[in-house]
């Protein structure tokens, strides 16, 4: 199992002889290593000796949260290096006894296909002839997953309205269909609320509407508010973190030399590097404001007493005898869970540079400028204590309200999210002693960093202990553990991954600049068989307009891309890409003023699950178990359900292909098999080429439906004459295979405008004569 380090505990359970292990009696026997163990030769992890490990002798590796691998494979650094990716490749996958994979993430897709393609090749070694034997298609993986991006590209520049899964689902090839059907298995949660009997497992909570908090910066008589700093902030330079600008013309080659092996191996230049620090800095200084006063406070002064030192060593120069790196950073707990996570925090050897080779004078004047800058943000903020912090005495009246009207009946339980520790440490230091001194609370802290920390007497605080007194049924605690914590403050270290859904009540302290984020976090309370009838999500924002926030975001962001993370260093402004994700996110942002949304909602592109019929051959196995008579059933027969509102009276047609043409324009999934949902009007619901839409209402209509529906089947008798009058029925028939003649010649005429020939006037679909009715489901 490689898993996060954050997550490991949970898989620890499940391999351990504990009474709170579920699969116990399984008796599993597995490793637990960590994605970051594949950077180390050496070293105890988790118990293993890492220098001692055989690592080519597992015959199954799981990857939890695969999507870190979703990059593939490189080397780096200036020995050249493996990358995760490509260790586990080599030394796992590869080597020693053949090895199967099995990968699990929630966001297998960011926003390119090629996301999935690269987790994929660990499961084929990276060998696409072993795939491509596997699969029944035409092409080769590597065609298929080019011409699916390929199509992808082309509708992401679709303007929004035209930008539906319909639209790109029309364009995929099939053979893409079928790769994702051979190797994914995917669920939603709106899928399984819709689709799925859940009375066993229990459902999902309704989830409230959110609620949105926009508290004043202080309550302070001359208070400042968000818009002066930000002003303030626009005029930061932050030149302390790009001294290559001011090496001499003369001495550029010096340096240039010194990373000419990085970059020659596909690194980062040292100015690209520097740029991308600098712009990254800019924008963290924004996003410690809208955490937190107190966060702020602390990185500014964090940047000016580095300025302050560099000026100083510049003023103590003599004799060119004093040189500094040419890179610092600082510490990566300043930065969120998403930045700590860049190529920017991992440097390789560290450059010096000589002062005698720079404009040290210019370089100083615009440290100089920075830090009167920096002091002036100092004076705004030094007077916002918590007594005079808003934001913090907002949160103080969120607890209030919570544990005097509780949404669930008993359920005092809260969960506060911060993308800082700094934030984290500020809140656990006063929510913890509001909370025990007015309710008698208890409060916990996770922030990934640290052992985590509680109220709780003399107790030891690993990070499980703390989540497992947090939630201890969705935790199974030990029955003799009768520790208990009502409010958990953690960073997005535990966003991913755990079942804390004895809490109904989650907050987000700020409003992280990745949507996807915000969901994930709500979906640590968002859970199956949670024993909450409602759930609650509360976000803080800054106190100014949604659309202000956004264009500022956007300026920030846009005005701070000087250069791209490259060799060349050269300015490059925010491409079309990169201006259509700031779009997306300010939709998105909106969006989650008013509602929740599901994490499949907030994808930029497309849910694997609109792609694959897995399921559904799961389903027909299953059922194939207890009725293995079913290819013996005649053709032509008939049930009448219920309609619904998904769902218009009509009837579905389940047809079969039975002349010699093939599926030649390798669009319809099921071929030789045609299914086409028609209302009574003669209106197409749902045409052939959407396989799965149509299995989905199929099941929707008759999931746990045993018996006959006798008024329905009386009424539908009586129209029909006893089936012995189907004229309406047959007209109906007639209008659905000519849907399907319809809908092939729009597919042809569209595919006269696409690279790679066409497919009009090669299928020999044609009419009645073409099909066999196997069986037709009557909706009323």
């Amino acid at each position: 199992m490689l898993c996060p380090k954050k997550l490991s505990e949970n898989w620890n359970t499940y391999k351990h002889n504990y009474d709170n292990n579920p699969i116990a009696a399984d008796r599993l026997r597995y490793d637990v290593l960590y994605h970051t163990d594949l950077s180390r030769d050496s070293g105890e992890s988790n118990g293993i000796d890492l220098a001692r490990i055989n690592w080519g002798n597992y015959d199954l590796v799981v990857i939890d949260e695969s999507h870190n691998f979703r990059n593939g494979g490189e080397l780096s650094g200036e020995e050249g290096r493996e990358n995760r990716y490509l260790r586990l490749m080599n030394r796992v996958v590869r080597a020693g006894i053949k090895t199967k994979v099995l990968m699990l993430s929630a966001t297998p897709v960011n926003n390119r296909f090629n996301d999935l393609k690269n987790q994929l090749q660990l499961a084929y070694e990276g060998d696409a002839s072993i795939i491509n034997a596997q699969l029944d298609t035409s092409k080769s993986i590597d065609e298929i997953f080019r011409g699916a991006q390929k199509a992808f590209n082309v509708w992401s520049k679709l303007p929004a309205e035209g930008r539906t899964t319909d639209a790109l689902l029309r364009t995929l090839d099939f053979d893409f269909f079928e790769v994702l059907d051979s190797v994914t298995i995917a669920r939603s949660r709106r899928h399984i609320e819709k689709y799925y009997n859940t009375e066993a497992i229990g459902k999902f909570p309704e989830r409230l509407k959110p609620i949105s908090c926009r508290p004043k910066l202080t309550d302070l008589g001359r208070a400042i508010n968000y818009n002066e700093i930000y002003g303030v902030l626009d005029s930061l330079n932050l030149y302390i973190y790009t001294p290559s600008n001011y090496i001499l013309p003369s001495r550029v080659v010096k340096y240039e030399e010194l990373t000419t092996r990085r970059e020659a191996r596909g690194g980062i230049s040292q100015r690209g590097r520097e740029q991308g620090i600098r712009r990254l800095m800019s924008i963290n200084l924004l996003k410690r404001l809208e955490s937190s006063v107190y966060a702020f406070r602390l990185t500014v002064e964090r940047i000016r007493d580095y300025i302050g030192s560099t000026i100083a060593a510049i003023d103590n120069y003599k004799d060119g005898q004093m040189s500094l790196d040419m890179l610092e950073i600082t510490s990566a707990e300043d930065f969120d869970y998403d930045d700590q996570n860049t190529d920017l925090f991992s440097v390789g050897k560290k450059v010096r540079i000589d002062l005698g080779d720079m404009d040290y004078v210019t370089w100083r004047r615009e440290l100089a400028s920075d830090c009167e800058y920096l002091d002036l943000l100092l004076s705004m903020v030094s007077e916002i204590t918590p007594e005079h912090d808003t934001k913090l005495q907002t949160l103080f009246e969120l607890i209030r309200s919570k544990v005097e009207h509780p949404i669930n009946e008993g359920n005092r339980r809260i969960l506060i999210f911060t993308a800082f520790s700094d934030t984290a440490d500020y809140l656990f230091q006063n929510v913890s002693a509001y909370a025990k001194d007015t309710f008698g609370l208890e409060t916990g802290e996770i922030t990934g960093s640290v052992d985590g920390k509680t109220t709780l007497p003399k107790k030891s605080a690993g990070m499980n202990d703390v989540l497992t007194w947090f939630s201890p049924i969705s935790k199974c605690r030990r029955a003799s553990d009768t520790n208990n914590l009502d409010i958990l403050i953690a960073t997005d270290c535990i966003s991913e991954g755990q079942n804390l859904q004895d809490c109904d009540y989650c907050v987000n302290y700020d409003i992280h600049w990745n949507p996807v984020r915000i969901i994930q976090r709500f979906g640590r309370v968002d859970r199956i068989g949670s024993r909450n009838a409602v759930i609650q999500l509360v976000n803080f924002w800054p106190d100014m307009d949604l659309d202000e926030y956004i264009n500022l975001k956007g300026r920030v962001e846009t005005r701070m891309k000087i250069s791209v993370m490259t060799s060349t260093g050269d300015d490059n402004p925010l491409t079309p890409e990169e201006q259509g994700d700031l779009e997306y996110r300010r939709a998105q942002l909106k969006r989650l003023k008013d509602e929740v949304v599901d994490i499949e909602e907030m994808s930029s592109g497309i849910s694997i699950m609109d792609l694959g019929l897995n399921e559904f051959r799961l389903d027909l196995l299953e059922y194939m178990k207890h009725n293995d008579d079913v290819e013996h059933s005649p053709f032509g027969m008939s049930a009448v359900v219920p309609a619904t509102e998904d769902a218009p009276p009509g009837v579905v047609f389940v047809l079969k292909n039975v002349n010699d043409s093939v599926n030649i324009d390798a669009q319809n999934q099921i071929h030789p098999f045609y299914m086409v949902y028609i209302r009574d009007d003669g209106e197409v619901v749902c045409d052939y080429l959407k396989p799965k839409a149509m299995l989905d209402k199929l099941r929707l209509l008759c999931r746990g439906k045993n018996e006959p529906f006798k008024e329905l089947c009386r009424a539908f008798n009586e129209e029909t004459d006893d089936s012995r009058n189907m004229r309406a029925v047959s007209e109906l028939l007639s209008e659905a295979i000519n849907s399907i003649v319809d809908v092939k010649e729009e597919s042809d005429i569209d595919s006269l405008f696409k690279p790679g020939g066409t497919s009009a006037l090669m299928s020999e679909v044609s009419g009645l004569d073409d099909f066999e009715l196997i069986c037709f489901l009557v909706v009323r």
